[in-house]
């Protein structure tokens, strides 16, 4: 089961999501489709059936935002997470056997979407890193393996 937390940006940015379809997607998808719709024969009008598609992935989206955002629990920065890898925190870590180094965001599932540096804190490597500090080391297993990451520095967005 999804965790349903999100941090201030992320909830602001499904507010903006759902403001832009409601006010600028919506009404323009069903001018389209009203358009169309007033050639004539719907059979074979390409035009009317892409909108009318459209229309109902738009109505599909803004419905599952307003279920989401009102199911959502806000987490706002402590002073209590200073020093420890929590919900919202900024980690940089590297993993000295491959080489490797990482900057990632742990936050809910609902704002990971169309990112590359957020993780879930759903995921097996957030999980394996949350509650550690500076200097630990998180063992993440997944399937394809168990990997070490070291943890060199936790930031919070205040």
């Amino acid at each position: 089961m999804k965790t349903m937390l999100i941090t201030p940006e992320g909830l602001e940015k499904l507010k903006a999501e759902l403001d832009h379809l409601w006010r600028v997607e919506r009404p323009d998808t069903t001018q389209k489709v009203s358009w169309a719709a007033s050639l004539g024969d719907r059979s074979e009008n390409a035009d009317y059936h892409y909108n009318k598609k459209r229309l109902r992935e738009i109505d599909r989206r803004i419905l599952y935002l307003r279920k989401c955002i009102d199911n959502l629990k806000v987490v706002h920065y402590s002073p209590f997470q200073e020093g420890k890898v929590m919900f919202g925190a900024w980690v940089e870590i590297e993993n000295t056997q491959k080489k490797l180094k990482k900057r990632l965001r742990i936050v809910g599932g609902e704002e990971i979407i169309g990112t590359t540096d957020y993780i879930s804190m759903d995921s097996p490597m957030a999980q394996a890193l949350l509650t550690k500090t500076v200097g630990d080391e998180a063992i993440v297993k997944t399937a394809t393996g168990q990997f070490v990451w070291r943890i060199t520095k936790i930031d919070y967005q205040r």
